[in-house]
């Protein structure tokens, strides 16, 4: 893996703090972890007695070079002593109980990121976890990043959109867990005796995010022959301006999930519903960023134009042809934006080529909002199958159910005498397959998609189509 550099000097960089990537002990750092890594089962632990399994003084080894480079590199960032000391105590722990599942609760409990919003302010983290949409093994991984603060977007936060938990970060460089697809760094995903009553921080990298926009949206754009205004041709073109619409968008969108007229069960992910529930949820924190962003475009807040390009291009281009067919409930999200507005006369496929009606694309995408919204508000009143089935009606009002789907016959259908997530079992993996139009384009972009993997805001990001 190639070594991620930021420009020095770059924006919100700090200046006075080396940087903790450039340091010696850092490649020592990620060579320990790395060398660690290919021991782990899927639960953390080294399985000493498994057929070439290192010798316990040889793992020990390794961590105790992590604990020396964690040393080293801990007075660059002297924010987070208090999490490096519980860190290398966790690590040693580890080690003396011989490498058994991993429990790493004292040091995540003494990171706070979101306590100390700098703009470019490092971190060093080290933490057994999976990387959502990258590993999903609990393996050791070391990452360098930074915050994304800027004076603008803490305004935002401080009087609009309040999400003290919410931290906007990019990559300085990391280990394999996250030469992937993942552009998140959540708590919950660490590897801990118990789940903390609460989490404090949440982190979304808007460098992976926007680089990965960039490249999608400029293929699919040659793919289709779109017509691009001369602003959006210009913010595809400009790393740093991605960046700070989709910092903007992920915190008014993370902030979502837990405002609106939400039902008593509110839509989470560890509920178990039909993926459309998910899907209509992830679509709805979207959809509100986007009218939030209309609002503020309006205001001037220069940054929000973008990031309403950037929610219809993402959702419309990389969703639904992103990842397989079984339960995608971020493609399905995707597919219906698109069959809303092409419903609508809002896009239009015509000679080979995707014509998009820019001066009516915000009002209708504020529209298909408002349905979402409502079925949220109506479904406070409904029993929990009787909400399943009104949304169902609203997906397959625009999406056509698979022709083999028990759910699309309706109730009568189905044995309503089983619990609401029983009856999820009758639900397809593929419940609304990929219409025709995005048949052809998830097999034109499908490399395209590939090269993402791993990608960062100093990769080259144009792709030729």
């Amino acid at each position: 893996m190639t070594e991620i550099l930021s420009p020095v000097g770059a924006p919100g960089a700090t200046a006075t703090a080396e940087r903790v990537v450039q340091h010696p002990a850092w490649p020592v750092l990620k060579d320990a972890i790395e060398t660690i890594r290919p021991w782990q089962s899927q639960d953390g632990s080294v399985d000493l007695a498994a057929e070439g399994a290192p010798a316990a003084g040889t793992v020990r080894r390794e961590v105790e070079r992590a604990i020396s480079a964690i040393e080293e590199l801990a007075p660059l960032v002297p924010h987070d002593a208090a999490y490096h000391r519980a860190l290398v105590a966790d690590l040693r722990r580890w080690a003396d109980g011989g490498f058994a599942v991993p429990d790493f609760l004292d040091s995540l409990l003494a990171f706070h990121p979101a306590r100390q919003r700098s703009d470019g302010l490092q971190h060093l983290v080290v933490f057994p976890m999976y990387t959502q949409n990258g590993n999903p093994d609990r393996n050791f991984e070391a990452v360098v990043l930074r915050m994304v603060w800027p004076e603008w977007l803490a305004d935002l936060e401080r009087t609009r959109y309040d999400n003290p938990l919410f931290c906007g970060i990019t990559f300085e460089d990391f280990t394999a867990g996250y030469d992937t697809n993942s552009a998140v760094l959540f708590p919950e995903t660490i590897a801990v005796r118990e789940a903390p009553e609460r989490f404090t921080w949440g982190g979304i990298f808007c460098d992976r995010e926007a680089a990965r926009f960039r490249r999608v949206s400029e293929a699919a754009v040659a793919t289709l022959g779109v017509e691009l205004p001369d602003d959006i041709r210009g913010m595809l073109a400009d790393q740093q301006r991605c960046q700070e619409a989709f910092v903007l968008w992920d915190m008014v969108h993370d902030r979502t999930h837990s405002h609106g007229d939400l039902p008593f069960d509110p839509f989470m992910i560890k509920q178990r519903q039909p993926f459309w529930m998910y899907g209509l949820e992830e679509l709805r924190c979207d959809l509100t960023a986007f009218k939030e962003a209309v609002k503020l475009e309006a205001e001037g807040v220069r940054q929000a134009r973008d990031v309403q390009y950037a929610v219809i291009f993402d959702r419309l281009f990389r969703f639904p042809v992103t990842g397989d067919r079984v339960r995608n409930y971020d493609g399905l999200g995707g597919q219906l934006l698109f069959a809303y507005l092409h419903r609508h006369d809002v896009v239009r496929w015509t000679d080979n080529t995707l014509h998009i009606d820019w001066e009516r694309a915000p009002q209708v995408t504020n529209q298909l909002c408002g349905e979402i919204e409502k079925l949220y508000r109506d479904g406070i009143d409904r029993p929990k199958l009787v909400h399943w089935f009104a949304a169902y009606d609203l997906v397959s009002t625009y999406l056509a159910p698979h022709p083999g789907s028990v759910w699309a016959k309706g109730p009568d259908a189905l044995d309503l005498d089983k619990p609401p997530r029983k009856l999820v079992d009758d639900v397809l993996p593929d419940e609304f397959p990929l219409s025709m139009f995005y048949e052809a384009l998830a097999k034109k972009l499908r490399g395209v998609i590939a090269s993402t993997k791993g990608i960062t805001a100093h990769s080259d990001v144009p792709v030729a189509v």
